[in-house]
């Protein structure tokens, strides 16, 4: 049986998630436009919850599309 891999989880001292920069919120999107997996993105819930309400005021705005 192989043992699973630990994944190293991203700092949360990290620069705040912004809604206006779009470089940094579509590596967290999938070509369909969801949001990835707190497990596949490695942050934790509470920077996983500003991530997801960031890709939505991008959203909202227009910034960002709601489908791929």
């Amino acid at each position: 049986m192989a043992r699973p891999v630990k994944k190293s989880m991203r700092p949360c001292d990290d620069p705040r998630l912004d809604y206006k920069d779009l470089e940094t919120l579509t590596k967290y999107l999938t070509p369909q436009g969801q949001i990835h997996a707190r497990r596949r993105t490695g942050y934790c819930v509470k920077c996983q919850r500003e991530l997801k309400q960031a890709i939505k005021r991008a959203r909202h705005i227009g910034l960002l599309s709601f489908v791929g």
